[in-house]
């Protein structure tokens, strides 16, 4: 049973690397009905400027802060600068083909998820980067018999804190009612005079600084970092978009932790190399039995 709760906490703690992904998926597809396939390749970003703040040549944060303060400043500096990095892939690579059509928005994404990281290998390299130990927190502590790190504590305790925060923004502010407003009808939206650019700008500032957040994360959990993880994350936090139901904030969230509860646990019980076959499979079921995800809702399409 200690194995059973074992890979649970692991599996808990991957879903909430997807579930911050996936929030970014879901928040730029209710507002714009675009999937950001460059998305999963800001978070490579975030883990890669991680690494770089943490043991390059600015690795002296921790020297001066301590390890969590020096990690905490990263997370920050990661937050922003992904942020920032979403909102020009947004100027460049969206805004100017908006009225060519949903056709023209994929193409797009597509080419600016091959840029970002084409421009990770260029400056960091092909090789995989490790994070070193003596950045990365080893306690380890046993809570009710099941052995949990400090490092696990900390990333679940953050991830949860963080979707919090977004449910709270999204869903009990003024401006998280012009977002869901935006979402729900953004030509009406426009009517009642919300600034929908300024919904555009939240949506692609907020979810890649999650996301990079979470790849930084990522990269102190695992410690091998490549320059094309983004593709393998971003596969999986879209697959937990469509389990939550896409476009459905609590939606994400949820996917997010179910698949890598299911990973997890298909890795310890069945075999690591099936996993991803497995979940995939579950997927295709939801898709099957319930096409709008398990927290999605049926919307009528305007004609």
């Amino acid at each position: 049973m200690s194995t059973f709760f074992e890979q649970l906490v692991n599996g808990l703690t991957v879903g909430s690397f997807y579930a911050l992904v996936a929030l970014g998926y879901s928040m730029v597809y209710g507002v714009m009905k675009l999937i950001n396939f460059a998305h999963g390749d800001l978070f490579a970003l975030g883990a890669y400027l991680g690494y770089s703040l943490l043991t390059g040549a600015t690795g002296k944060i921790t020297a001066s802060m301590g390890l969590w303060g020096g990690i905490g400043f990263t997370a920050l500096l990661v937050a922003l600068s992904v942020a920032l990095a979403g909102v020009l892939v947004e100027r460049i690579a969206y805004r100017p083909v908006y009225p060519s059509g949903r056709l023209s928005l994929v193409v797009s994404a597509l080419g600016m998820a091959i840029f970002i990281q084409n421009a990770i290998m260029a400056i960091w390299g092909s090789r995989p980067q490790a994070f070193p130990a003596s950045v990365v927190p080893s306690l380890r502590f046993s809570f009710f018999g099941i052995p949990v790190t400090l490092l696990q504590v900390t990333i679940l305790g953050i991830s949860f804190a963080l979707m919090l925060i977004i449910w709270l923004i999204v869903e009990k502010s003024n401006f998280g009612a012009a977002v869901r407003a935006s979402a729900l009808d953004r030509e009406t939206a426009i009517l009642l005079g919300i600034d929908v650019r300024k919904v555009i700008f939240f949506v692609f500032a907020l979810g890649p600084g999650l996301g990079g957040v979470a790849g930084l994360m990522n990269g102190l959990y695992y410690r091998a970092i490549s320059f094309n993880m983004g593709w393998n994350y971003g596969l999986k936090a879209f697959t937990a978009t469509i389990l939550g139901g896409i476009g459905n904030i609590p939606g994400a969230m949820l996917g997010g932790l179910i698949l890598g509860v299911v990973e997890s646990l298909l890795a310890g019980y069945v075999s690591g190399a099936w996993k991803d076959v497995f979940v995939f499979i579950l997927l295709i079921a939801i898709l099957i039995f319930r096409p709008t995800g398990l927290l999605g809702e049926k919307t009528a399409e305007k004609v």
